[in-house]
């Protein structure tokens, strides 16, 4: 075997960090985490729109999505705020379930306004004024704690062709893209190879179980497939993608993450239709479909959070569509979110109107990600003190109730 064709192949296996084992923290048993990350800035406010504020309809002639009751309008929230309608058979009955709410003025305190730059911070999870350790992603420190491990009680997974950054670390994470074919890039032989040259080495084992993490997978995926091919699935796009998620975090996964890409819209953004509302429908099938898939009793464990980099212009630009932002909409959905939570606009907000933009162009990050996140892990999983200072250094977790 030529040596070119033999890193290839290497490259293919979802290889697990090289750290010992950790006991779960028993807070976590049962746990289960998606974090859905929409790469390129979505417009948050034609997602939740901000229906009681006369400014939003002045900023946006064209692409402003209608209050509600008015054609193409917003699906009703709450006095200030409405919902896509492109969301209405999906996201929303699970809003009205109390299995879903979002945070409004979310976001990171970063402000280059960079998808890559941005992206970055967002997945890293560190302080914005100190050197960036690309090998330390949010997940995997999370995943550090609690204790992980492909063969241990915590297991990420990464449905993705690469490992994200969030994921990266001394925690034992996979990943593998779940769209397309089930066939594997690696057959029994090329595996064997691999795995003899491996063989009573330190890396025997992360070798053995990165191809047992694989095979389980393509085994899930071949047989979703047999049934589609006799019509038990119809299901298209990220739906599909969602659902064989949701299949594998039910049975073998506890922390996942997914990337969705296809949200700069600079340019004919559209409103109650056109690209993005399609965008916003796929989305919302597949979050939907997440959850059916997951069945009640897992749904109840599991919190999906949907995320972006940053949120774009408030006001639409010359090309009918918005450039980049600052502050984001956040959605949380799940099983088990509060009473407190569930159904409702969570968060520290404040009213839309130009005197309150940020920079006169953006919504103001008033929940960092960060606080957010660690006030949500230390309700999922209870998390000391310590134990959040070790995934979030400095930061002090902001509690909203959510689940």
């Amino acid at each position: 075997m030529q040596r070119r064709e033999l890193l290839k192949l290497m490259a293919a296996v979802p290889f697990a960090g090289a750290t010992g084992r950790l006991m779960a923290a028993p807070a976590a048993e049962g746990a289960k985490l998606l974090v859905v990350f929409l790469r390129g800035a979505y417009d948050c406010a034609s997602l939740l729109v901000p229906t009681g504020s006369d400014f939003y309809y002045a900023s946006r002639p064209n692409i402003a999505i209608a209050r509600p009751g008015m054609p193409g309008g917003a699906l009703p929230l709450d006095g200030s705020w409405g919902l896509h309608p492109a969301l209405a058979q999906s996201v929303m009955p699970m809003f009205e379930q109390k299995q879903a709410s979002f945070i409004a003025f979310a976001g990171t305190d970063d402000l280059t306004r960079s998808h890559f730059e941005t992206q970055d911070s967002i997945e890293l999870g560190q302080a914005l004024d100190k050197r960036r350790d690309y090998g330390s992603g949010f997940l995997n420190r999370l995943a550090s704690v609690l204790g992980a491990g492909p063969l241990a009680g915590v297991s990420p997974m990464a449905f993705t062709n690469q490992l994200p950054i969030a994921m990266r670390g001394s925690a034992k994470a996979a990943n593998m893209a779940l769209a397309g074919s089930a066939r594997p890039s690696i057959d029994a032989r090329q595996s064997e190879v691999i795995s003899a040259m491996y063989r009573n080495t330190a890396l025997a084992q992360p070798v053995a179980e990165g191809f047992q993490v694989r095979d389980e997978v393509v085994r899930a995926m071949q047989a979703e497939m047999d049934a589609a091919s006799r019509n038990a699935m119809t299901a298209k796009g990220f739906e599909l993608v969602a659902r064989r998620m949701a299949r594998l975090m039910r049975e073998r996964f506890d922390i996942g993450f997914v990337d969705v890409g296809g949200w700069d819209t600079h340019v004919g953004q559209g409103g109650a239709t056109g690209y993005l509302a399609n965008r916003f429908e796929e989305l919302g099938r597949g979050v939907a479909g997440f959850a059916e898939e997951m069945g009640d009793d897992a749904w109840r464990q599991t919190v999906v959070v949907v995320i972006s980099e940053f949120g774009r212009t408030f006001r639409e630009n010359g090309n009918r569509g918005t450039d980049h932002g600052h502050g984001s909409v956040y959605w949380v959905l799940g099983g088990g979110l509060s009473a407190r939570a569930g159904g409702r606009i969570v968060g520290e907000q404040q009213e839309v109107a130009q005197a309150t933009l940020f920079q006169n162009r953006d919504y103001p990050v008033l929940n960092e990600y960060r606080s957010v996140f660690g006030g949500l892990f230390r309700r999922m999983y209870g998390l000391s003190p310590a134990q959040l200072a070790r995934v979030f250094e400095g930061v002090a977790p902001k509690d909203l109730e959510l689940v």
